[in-house]
């Protein structure tokens, strides 16, 4: 399989934009005439509710986007019958010919970070035969516990041709309660930290775009960090949440692109899931004007 960095690079440059649609299913922000189908007197029925919205959703963009990036948390709020919903829309992406990125933000050491990463990515061996279980194309990962906690997800990313995106500087209003403090021996706070080592690990595995399979989550909502961890982290891919609903803007995100228009994806999800009341009766035409509208800004000339 091709390098993941080339994949991502290339679907890009196919759609002519960097937006990637996050998929967070909230049963309350679904179409009323989703919800009324199948009720919500189960937690299989608020599944299959999720599971056709996104679905829906997946072929709307398809033609404008490279890039998804199902929530996990909202699957697994249905147990099983939810996490067999994002098996199918991860299944469905792909036949869409989409990237897709795993936000489930994994941590763990040893044998139990090896199982999230097979599960995540390139599947696992069990009996001699090899079974596929969410076959992602790239997962988040919490990097706290550290380079132990990291090296399971490379190891099954680069042997799957698939990818990591690392959480260095997120977009939510505490992240500085731990982010920003200042590390004695570096003289830096720790999310430059975080990045310096995200980029090492990234030019372990550098693809023929110059760019690594070993990306940084960058949140929008600081734009100023934003550019520094960039000049920082040149061959690292950027995922960068908050763009849309959570506040930040274009010109915020755009510091995340290097000079060849390339470097990030900007992630987008109540934005573009839900434009509309849930009682609108066209909110598919405003979905897609919604990712047409995000795509509009994110590509507009200075």
């Amino acid at each position: 399989m091709n390098h993941f960095a080339d994949r991502l690079w290339d679907a890009v440059r196919r759609k002519g934009n960097p937006l990637c649609v996050g998929l967070d299913p909230r049963w309350e922000s679904l179409p009323d005439e989703v919800r009324r189908r199948h009720g919500g007197d189960s937690l299989d029925a608020v599944a299959a509710a999720f599971e056709e919205f996104c679905l829906r959703v997946l072929d709307l963009v398809a033609p404008l986007v490279a890039v998804v990036k199902p929530q996990s948390a909202f699957f697994e709020l249905c147990g099983p019958a939810g996490m067999l919903a994002l098996q199918r829309v991860l299944r469905r992406a792909r036949e869409l010919g989409l990237i897709t990125i795993l936000d489930s933000k994994r941590g763990d050491i040893a044998s139990t970070a090896a199982a999230y990463a097979e599960a995540a990515l390139g599947g696992v061996d069990i009996g001699g035969r090899h079974f596929d279980v969410w076959d992602a194309d790239a997962v988040t990962v919490n990097p706290y516990l550290g380079d132990d906690a990291v090296r399971p997800f490379l190891k099954a990313a680069r042997r799957a041709g698939r990818g990591v995106f690392v959480l260095v500087r997120t977009s939510n209003e505490g992240a500085r309660l731990f982010q920003d403090l200042q590390v004695t021996q570096a003289g830096r706070p720790v999310f430059e930290v975080v990045g310096e080592t995200v980029r090492a690990w990234s030019r372990e595995h550098l693809g023929r775009s110059g760019y690594g399979d070993v990306g940084a989550v960058v949140g929008a909502t600081y734009p100023a960090e934003l550019s520094r961890l960039r000049q920082l982290m040149p061959e690292v891919p950027f995922l960068v949440p908050g763009f849309g609903a959570q506040g930040g803007r274009a010109d915020d995100v755009l510091p995340a692109l290097n000079a060849d228009g390339l470097g990030a994806v900007i992630n987008s999800s109540r934005g573009v899931l839900y434009p509309c009341p849930p009682s609108t009766l066209d909110w598919e035409a405003q979905v897609l004007q919604a990712a047409q509208s995000a795509i509009a800004s994110l590509t507009a000339k200075p």
